[in-house]
């Protein structure tokens, strides 16, 4: 083979190298194969599931890598509203999936994959001695709840308001993390937390349940964003979290099957 020749067939594959290449970490080969980073915003209250969740997805795909920011979905549809990158949004409520598809920043329709409830959170013994929904009208207690534009905070307001009973909050929190740390840290009698987050707390709080609760159930919607720049992981995470394994893990943790 002629030099010339020889240098053609070195241009033309590295142009192919770098044409399955894309931007911010994808790596997809010819064959489709799952690589490079993906970012995932999720809500605040699925931080021990998928946490577990992103590590069983970087041993199913070798050379991956699960980013997380976990936070209020509130705040996580308006920064992702404001441009901030990433590949997978997992929302608390369809209300806060609804304001990232609004704006044409998800093309594929939202899925559900899980569904959870309120539950009481006290510090261990319960020294508040909180025993109902009753209990957060008192004035003499100390009461953390989330803030209403928080899907915990939404789901809190309607419990409220079908056992008719008026809350006085000492704190309003932006993310149930935030409300189930003044629990645990013993700085509130009792707060409204998701059963999952009491249980993932273990022993350090105890719950007590409510009726009302089971007409209060947020849907957990989750979609691979239009501008993700890992598509491939973006669609195959989003598919891990649908499958068997991924509602096996979240059953375990104390979500509901949608």
């Amino acid at each position: 083979m002629s030099r010339i020749a020889n240098s053609v067939l070195v241009a033309f594959s590295a142009a192919l190298v770098l044409a399955g290449c894309g931007s911010g970490g994808q790596a997809a080969t010819a064959s489709g194969a799952v690589t490079g980073d993906v970012t995932v915003f999720a809500a605040s209250s699925l931080t021990e599931t998928f946490t577990r969740l992103g590590e069983d997805f970087e041993a199913a795909h070798p050379g991956t890598r699960v980013r997380f920011n976990f936070g209020g979905s509130s705040a996580l549809a308006q920064q992702l509203n404001q441009g901030a990158p990433a590949d997978v949004f997992a929302s608390a409520a369809p209300a806060n999936m609804k304001q990232v598809t609004d704006t044409k920043a998800i093309t594929d329709a939202p899925r559900t994959f899980a569904r959870n409830r309120l539950a009481i959170a006290v510090p261990k013994g319960n020294p508040g001695r909180i025993a109902g929904l009753a209990d957060f009208a008192d004035t003499g207690r100390k009461i953390a709840l989330c803030a209403e534009q928080v899907p915990c905070g939404a789901a809190s307001k309607k419990v409220f308001e079908l056992a008719k009973v008026t809350p006085a909050p000492d704190t309003l929190e932006q993310d149930v993390k935030a409300v189930l740390t003044k629990v645990s840290l013993d700085e509130v009698d009792g707060a409204l937390v998701y059963r999952t987050d009491v249980k993932a707390a273990g022993d350090r709080v105890e719950s007590v349940e409510f009726t009302e609760s089971a007409q209060a159930v947020n849907d957990y919607p989750i979609a691979p964003l239009a501008r993700a720049r890992n598509a491939v992981a973006a669609k195959a995470f989003v598919d891990f979290v649908l499958s068997d394994e991924g509602r096996a893990v979240l059953s375990e943790a104390g979500f509901d099957s949608p």
